[in-house]
This record gives C-alpha cells, structure tokens and sequence, in this order.
C-alpha cells in the first residue's frame, strides 16, 4: 500500500492564500473523504497532493519521499488522480483512453507488453466496461463514461487513486453505480482511495474516514460515525440540522433544516 501525507503545507490559489502549514496524514488502505463547503479547498489540496499545484511551502510525501522531487513517471506509478469533469478527443474508444493508464510504463526499451494488456483487460472488467471497449467514449452515458475514466486510473495500477468529485453531474442511480465500485475496489485491492465528494450523507456512508475542512484548516478527522454530529455541520456548512441514524447502514444521516420544513411545522400545529 502506499502512504500519503502533507507535511507544513501552504498552499495559495489566484494569489488568495488556502491552507498554511497544514499536517494531514491520509490512512493506507482506507476509503478518504474531503467534505466542506464551496471554496474551502478541498480540490485545492487534492491537486496539490497529484503534484498538479505548487505548494509555496511545505510538502506532500508520497511514500516517504518529497513528491516534487520525484519525475513524473515516478508519481505516475504510485499515485493517479481523476479530475472533476475530464475530457477526451472526439470519437476517443474505450480501450484507448484506458490504454492511456499504462503510459507511465512505456519507453524506448519498453513497449507495449503483455503485462500492459492484462492491466488494461482486468480495468476494464472490474468496471464492467469491457462490453463497451470498441465503443466511442461520447456515445456512452454519464455513468458509462465516468466507469471508463475510472478504468483508466485503474490501470495505472497505483496504490493511491484520487477522485476529484467523481460523481459530479451525475444521476442519483449513477452516484450510487460509481460509489460502490470504488468501494468493492477498495475492499478487494486495499487501495488507498480519497475523493472529494459535495453530498454528506453519501460521503459519511462511503467513507472509513472523513476530513472536514473550514477556512483553511483541518476542522475534524476520523470515522463518521465518530465526528460527524449536527455541530459539525454548522461550524463546516453553516448549516443547521439533525444527525439521526441512518436505517439501513447505520453511518450518520444528516437531516437539513430549511425554512420551508420550519413553516410545515408551524401550519401543521397551527391546523
């Protein structure tokens, strides 16, 4: 399994400062969800652990070496990130852009081998995108091609994947669809998983731990079932809410206050 953490992070965006000296240790093996509100940083700091940002102090240790310091095929080995709404070329199949995952294992003395093949091949039936392999990758639906892309971060065989809100755009049924195959992945694998995912209730039912973010610091980490109540909430969301018990998976169920509920109340005692 491999290991990441930041280490004193400080990070900045459009010249507005993000995180500073920020200490975040990722569990191996574990399925990592960042929650917070829109512009805390959790895509800020998912990129910037994918190398894709330069931290202005501080680094990001990627099996205990400093990562800027490892080329590029190097991080591409041990570590693959899906950005939130990827694009490909037109008329791109399947299996080429999940061919595109055994790039980091090509050179002039190593070409296209058997192993390469194998890789791609198991990508494509753990996803069940196989049937699909022949096919454009703009004649398939959004579930399809999210599928598709996940495949291809699976056959850079790396035992670190981040997801950048995998399930963005996405239909419930679809969300669903590409949570539990990260999830049976994870389970079968013990790769270790982080995504950065908007909906807290499916964050607190996917993930083994959470990392809550506010204004540039780590508010809470740990297992749902152990940080997750309604403060949280409306210290991260500014949101007021229950935390109840969710019925069928027993992970924390959050139950939003909105106006209109509190004015069903009063009709309801006032009829």
């Amino acid at each position: 399994m491999g290991s990441i953490e930041a280490r004193g992070l400080t990070l900045s965006y459009g010249g507005t400062s993000i995180f500073e000296s920020l200490n975040l240790t990722i569990p191996d093996g574990l399925v990592t969800v960042f929650i917070g509100s829109n512009g805390c940083g959790k895509s800020t700091l998912l990129r910037s652990m994918a190398r894709l940002l330069k931290p202005r102090d501080g680094a990001v240790v990627l099996d205990g070496k400093d990562i800027a310091r490892l080329s590029s095929k190097e991080v591409a080995r041990k570590l693959s990130i899906l950005p939130q709404g990827p694009s490909a070329p037109e008329g791109l199949t399947v299996l080429q852009l999940v061919k595109q995952g055994r790039y980091p294992y090509q050179s002039w003395l190593q070409q296209w081998s058997r192993e390469d093949e194998e890789s791609v091949r198991s990508a494509l039936e753990a996803t069940g995108m196989a049937a699909f392999a022949e096919r454009p990758l703009d004649s398939l639906s959004g579930g399809q091609r999210q599928r598709a892309w996940i495949a291809m971060t699976l056959a850079q065989q790396t035992d670190i994947i981040l997801l950048d809100e995998p399930t963005t755009y996405l239909d419930l049924t679809h969300q669903i669809e590409i949570l539990d195959l990260l999830h049976e992945l994870n389970g079968r694998d013990k790769r270790t998983i982080v995504m950065v995912l908007h909906d807290i209730n499916l964050a607190c039912r996917y993930a083994d731990h959470i990392v809550a973010i506010r204004e540039g610091a780590v508010y809470a980490q740990g297992n749902p079932a152990d940080i997750v109540d309604a403060s949280l909430i409306e210290a991260v969301f500014s949101l007021r809410c229950d935390v109840i018990r969710d019925p069928l998976y027993g992970t924390p169920l959050c139950i939003p206050h909105g106006k209109s509920a509190r004015k069903n109340v009063r009709e309801a005692f006032v009829h």
